[in-house]
Parts: structure tokens; sequence; C-alpha cells
């Protein structure tokens, strides 16, 4: 039922009390913690949920599919980095719920089809991942979790035609963005990221690393292009739910930057790498070829799934 007080502060202090639990998982680039006071946007909209006495929905864009690069990944469908990752996601709901019983949700809004062409996977591979990503959480019991992608929204058109009606409705000029990526810090470190993914994640290219990074370097606006549309879908779908992301945000945006298991680069994601398990029965996320040297790959119902840390990788 929605809460009837004749003051904010109740439904305030749940709000504050909710993102408190986020900010230790906060991904930025900002070095210096900062206060639950220091982001008014989710403030408002977890607020406005309390208010309602609704589960506070989140909206996490991201789980596209897999590298192609297999020196980063161990194949094109979801494995351990993902089930720990959605595991922490449906344990932070539950967490809610114990100081807001109404709980919480996240709907994982799976990008994978929006720029498919310009990451050069097929669509098979993302429709493919997707569905296991469906298939996990009914598994695991993640019942927190919901997932949405272009099928949710267009159907079973082909790929190629709602990727062209998202991008013509939704995404903003090339013009517009180079003009943003010149005088704002935040999307030229998105762009500069995006751009190190694309370069790191072609394993086919004959041609030289100066040839590769231009052409890297134009795909990125595409990249950015599309992500943007689809936070505009996502927005028009879910318009009251709090925008959380896989990118390094910085304190105050309009989107929270989330951590989904803890990796030495804030933009390291697990369908950029695989996950490792430490000695200490911790786990991280690195490149295969880098947990390889320093773990054992081991399988799980048949398929590879992670690597464990061995003593040679442990000193």
């Amino acid at each position: 039922m929605p809460l009837t007080t004749t003051s904010d502060t109740r439904p305030t202090s749940i709000s504050a009390a909710i993102l408190n639990m986020l900010l230790p998982y906060h991904r930025t680039t900002d070095r210096a913690p900062a206060p639950a006071e220091a982001f008014p946007h989710q403030l408002r909209r977890i607020t406005d949920f309390i208010r309602d006495g609704a589960p506070v929905v989140f909206t996490l864009p991201g789980f596209p599919c897999k590298s192609p690069n297999r020196a980063k990944v161990l194949g094109h469908l979801p494995d351990q980095g993902e089930r720990l990752s959605l595991t922490f996601l449906n344990t932070l709901c539950t967490e809610i719920e114990r100081i807001y019983p109404p709980g919480a949700h996240v709907i994982i809004c799976s990008d994978g089809h929006v720029f498919g062409d310009l990451i050069h996977v097929p669509d098979e591979h993302i429709d493919a991942y997707a569905d296991e990503l469906r298939i996990l959480m009914v598994q695991q019991g993640l019942t927190r979790l919901s997932l949405f992608d272009l099928r949710d929204v267009l159907g079973h058109l082909p790929h190629d035609i709602k990727r062209a009606q998202v991008h013509q409705r939704y995404a903003p000029t090339l013009d517009a963005l180079r003009a943003e990526i010149r005088t704002d810090d935040h999307t030229l470190a998105l762009y500069r990221g995006i751009t190190r993914f694309l370069v790191e994640d072609t394993a086919d290219w004959t041609g030289t690393r100066s040839a590769l990074q231009r052409t890297c370097r134009q795909r990125a606006y595409g990249v950015i292009q599309r992500s943007r549309a689809w936070g505009a879908v996502i927005a028009e779908h879910h318009p009251h739910a709090v925008r959380l992301s896989i990118h390094p945000q910085p304190i105050g945006a309009a989107k929270f930057g989330i951590r989904l298991l803890k990796a030495p680069d804030a933009w390291t994601t697990p369908w950029h790498a695989v996950a490792l398990q430490r000695t200490d029965g911790t786990w991280t996320l690195m490149p295969r070829a880098k947990a390889a040297q320093v773990g054992r790959l081991v399988q799980q119902s048949g398929r590879a799934s992670h690597f464990t840390q061995t003593d040679r990788g442990s000193s």
C-alpha cells in the first residue's frame, strides 16, 4: 500500500538507505566516495516508488553478448561471470527487501542486437546468449530479475530492420555526438573506452594497427549512437525506473554506474572477460588469456565455465 505519511521524511530516509546499499558498488572513475545526497536523480526516483508502496524498479542496459575475441572469453554463451553477476544483482534486491518490504526488481535490458552489426557478433549468437540468460534466471531462482531486449519492442522483424528503426527514431546525429565528444569529458572517456574495446575485440584483422584504430573510432560513434537510442527505448517502456549503467558514471549523473564483480579495470564486464576464483575464494574478472596463465580451466555441465587460481598464479 502507498505510504500515508504527512511528511517526506520517511520515504526520503528509506531512499537514502537503499542508495547507501548501492554505493559500495558504484562504478565510477571519480576517486573520492560520495554520500547518498550527492545522487539526487536516483533519490527522487526511488522515493517515488516508496511513496507508492511499490517495488523499486531498476533498468540496467548491458549483457549484450560475449566478445568475439576468444583471447578474452570462453565462448559465445554466458558462463560463471554472468552467473555471479546476475546472482549479485538478485541478492542486492533481496537485501533491499530487508529494509523496504516491497523490495526491488532489476530489468536487464540486453542490448546486443542494437549494435551487433557494429561489434561484428552474429545475431544468432546474440539470441542464444539472451535466451541462456533467461534460462539461468529460472535455474538459479533469480526471481527479482527479468530480461528485456529488442524482441520485446519490435517482435520478430529482421534484426537489420529493427536496428534501422531504432537508430532512425532515437539516435543522436553524428554531428551532435562529435560536438559533444569535443566538449564533454565524460562522453570523450566513453568514446575512448568503447574504441579500446572494439580494437581489443577484433580478432581477425589483417591490416595495419593504425587502420584498425581508425575503423574502430568510426564504429565507436555508431555504438554510442545506438546505445543512446536504446536508452531512449528503455526510458519509453520503463519511464519511472532507476537507471543503472555498466559504464563508469560521475557522481551525481542521471545514470548510476554499478559494478557487477570486482575487476582491476572500471570498464571490465563479464562479457569481455572470464571469471577467476582466487585461492582465497573471492572472484575477479580478467581476459581469458591472462586467466589461463594463472589458473586452471573448470568445466560446468559439460561447458567451459571459469578458472580457478593455482599456486603458480598466487606467487
